[in-house]
């Protein structure tokens, strides 16, 4: 007996993959395959992901700030940028006391950038000159630190190392003892800087970060006028890129 198409048992018609899934695959693509993301959100995404990961470096780990003041010449000038480590001294969480994730507390001699005190809007830098516990004199402009005469090569006194009086707690400041959690600090340009000896002590939790590095230096103040573009290079101060700060 010969079978003929429509007669005797029928058979099932059997769907193809896509349909017994319930996809529909895209010309030219895999079953199930998701229509590709257009360009302009694949830019957007990328960029909101490297938006990302710059706010989350800038925030924990290094950030770059720079100098506007020559309280820390000649360490550091004015117009040097510089890098900061912010997860050093660990972090510290606002409206609670103390720090989380701390490698390391300041040291003597550590240039540190910090909240001001006076004013929360503004981070100054400095160079950490007393722990907490030490105890800390002045006298003719020498710091003596723990009733010992320390030695400063990184500082600048712009007026000279002689005292009239004119300034007495710049040059001059009796001993004090530093609390529990508190830093003095000073600037390296001793005349020039406004640092604990008028405003205090720095606390441990409006601390920033340690300043690691010169990244990149100008000097605007040469005599360079806007349209001598070829003459930009020369505000650069080469020889300044790449100093790590001590």
């Amino acid at each position: 007996m010969i079978w003929q198409p429509g007669r005797g048992r029928s058979r099932r018609s059997v769907p193809p993959p896509e349909v017994r899934k319930g996809t529909i695959a895209p010309p030219g693509g895999g079953i199930g395959e998701r229509p590709r993301k257009g360009k302009a959100r694949e830019y957007a995404e990328a960029f909101l992901v490297a938006l990302l990961i710059a706010l989350l470096v800038r925030t924990f780990v290094v950030q770059a700030f720079k100098i506007p003041s020559g309280s820390m010449e000649t360490t550091l000038l004015v117009g040097d940028h510089i890098f900061v480590n912010k997860f050093l001294y660990g972090y510290h969480v606002p409206y609670t006391q103390g720090r989380v994730l701390q490698f390391s507390k300041p040291k003597r001699g550590d240039i540190i950038v910090f909240v001001f005190p006076e004013d929360p809007k503004k981070d100054f830098i400095k160079r950490v000159i007393a722990l907490p516990g030490d105890t800390l004199e002045i006298r003719d402009k020498e710091v003596i630190l723990n009733g010992v005469p320390q030695k400063e090569p990184y500082t600048r006194f712009v007026d000279g190392k002689g005292t009239d009086g004119s300034v007495p707690v710049r040059d001059n400041m009796p001993a004090v003892r530093i609390p529990p959690g508190r830093y003095f600090v000073m600037g390296d340009n001793r005349d020039r800087s406004y640092d604990s000896r008028f405003w205090g002590f720095v606390d441990e939790d409006a601390i920033l970060g340690k300043a690691l590095v010169i990244y990149f230096s100008i000097d605007w103040s040469r005599e360079i006028q806007w349209y001598q573009v070829w003459r930009y290079p020369d505000l650069v101060r080469w020889d300044r890129i790449g100093d790590i700060l001590r």
